[in-house]
């Protein structure tokens, strides 16, 4: 499927007659929120960090547009993105890795056609307003983190303060439906009662494809990034980019081959992280990714909290799950955990490792009320009657390349396997 972008109304570029337009300028096709918060931060964006941003916001949007359904195979979509770029000979010498970056991350077959543009009337209004602030009311920070509204990211919130080294501005972002917005604010509104931070800390960013279908929306994490990346550009210095995940979740290996599907993701697989990385090498943006649990299971990140009575008195204001949403065919009011979902098990297995009491809710944690969750449960238990901790190298190589430290990935794979063992052991 083709795809054109248009960034500013009074530009005239066609494909074809076949191609899907994707316009930023018109809120009743695309609606976001990146422009709406005004830069208080010590420089102006990197116009290459901006061209990245809109990059990952039409990736977004195609993977939206365009039905897993529709594909040849069911799966694997052909997808051609015309864009307008501000630096079209760094686009172009870069096309192949970020194709293949994104092909990895969604299993789809990604062909970029990048051409040349100025920057846009709204670009140019916000740059306006921005050099008129008071030099005064600009904050400078140390590092951001992502900050998802999930255990681990509230983890990783934790730890970052309470070392207390340096300022960190934390981002999130949230689509239209329930399950994330409100998980954010509420730990937001914590942890600012808690710590030395402000609401100007935060970053809260909204896109939502108005006509958007595909549920399966695996390039999501490559927009949240770019967010954050766009902020770093702005700091004009060395900065990391703090990505809090357990290990076990970011080696996305498939408990069973029905994990290949629609719920697998590759977020902070390493060698996703690594291309990735590789793309801000060549843009010349001094901003590195850091995972500091990489090597770290849900129950260690729990177990080594900086604050862990903090953590286990707001267990049930963090979301995990991987739609927590679902509950509107059943008539709830408010988002859950499903408690049967990956993700989920992952979160009861570390909680129960760590001896914590959770008094979050969960629609079916003990995998008897909604149908296909005892189908689900008996896939878990033959994917763990078939492991093997002995080809535990072999394993964590399943959905990517790991060129460096596959002992550790192994040992780490071992661990996190065994404390899902342990929990459904006892359902």
């Amino acid at each position: 499927m083709i795809f054109n972008v248009i960034l500013d109304s009074e530009e005239q570029y066609h494909v074809n007659e076949q191609e899907k337009v994707i316009d930023f300028t018109r809120d009743n096709s695309f609606s976001y929120t990146f422009w709406k918060y005004k830069n208080f931060l010590p420089h102006w964006y990197a116009q290459k960090a901006l061209d990245l941003l809109y990059i990952s916001l039409s990736v977004f949007a195609a993977d939206r547009l365009c039905c897993r359904n529709d594909a040849a195979d069911g799966w694997s979509r052909n997808i051609e993105i015309h864009i307008p770029v501000m630096n079209l000979n760094v686009w172009n010498q870069n096309k192949d890795l970020v194709e293949k970056l994104l092909s990895f991350l969604s299993g789809d077959f990604y062909t970029f056609v990048f051409r040349a543009r100025k920057e846009t009337y709204i670009e140019k209004n916000c740059y306006e307003k921005y050099i008129k602030i008071n030099k005064d009311k600009l904050k400078d920070y140390d590092r951001l983190c992502m900050f998802s509204g999930g255990l681990d990211s509230f983890i990783g919130a934790i730890d970052l303060l309470e070392k207390n080294e340096g300022k960190t501005l934390f981002v999130s972002h949230y689509g239209g439906g329930k399950g994330t917005k409100e998980f954010q604010d509420a730990l937001k509104k914590k942890l600012i009662q808690f710590y030395d931070v402000e609401a100007r800390d935060f970053h809260q960013y909204f896109a939502k494809v108005i006509a958007g279908k595909e549920e399966t929306t695996r390039t999501r994490s490559f927009m949240f990034f770019s967010h954050a990346i766009v902020l770093a550009s702005a700091l004009e210095k060395n900065v990391e980019i703090v990505i809090p995940e357990n290990g076990l979740i970011s080696l996305n290996i498939p408990s069973t081959s029905s994990r290949l599907g629609t719920s697998s993701t590759r977020t902070t697989h390493p060698y996703y992280l690594r291309m990735f990385q590789e793309l801000l090498n060549r843009l010349e943006l001094d901003i590195h990714f850091v995972n500091p649990y990489q090597f770290k299971t849900k129950g260690e990140m729990l177990i080594e909290c900086k604050n862990k009575e903090f953590v286990e008195n707001n267990l049930s204001s963090t979301m995990s799950c991987s739609h927590p949403d679902n509950g509107r065919m059943l008539k709830e009011t408010e988002a859950r955990h499903c408690g049967y979902c990956l993700p989920c098990v992952i979160r009861q297995a570390a909680i129960k490792k760590a001896g914590m009491h959770d008094q979050s809710i969960y629609r079916d944690s003990k995998f008897k009320i909604i149908k296909e969750a005892r189908t689900i449960l008996n896939s878990y238990r033959l994917g763990i009657n078939k492991y093997i901790p002995k080809y535990a190298f072999l394993t964590v190589q399943q959905s990517g390349p790991i060129e460096e430290k596959i002992g550790e990935f192994a040992n780490l794979y071992v661990r996190g396997m065994k404390e899902v063992k342990d929990y459904l052991e006892e359902i």
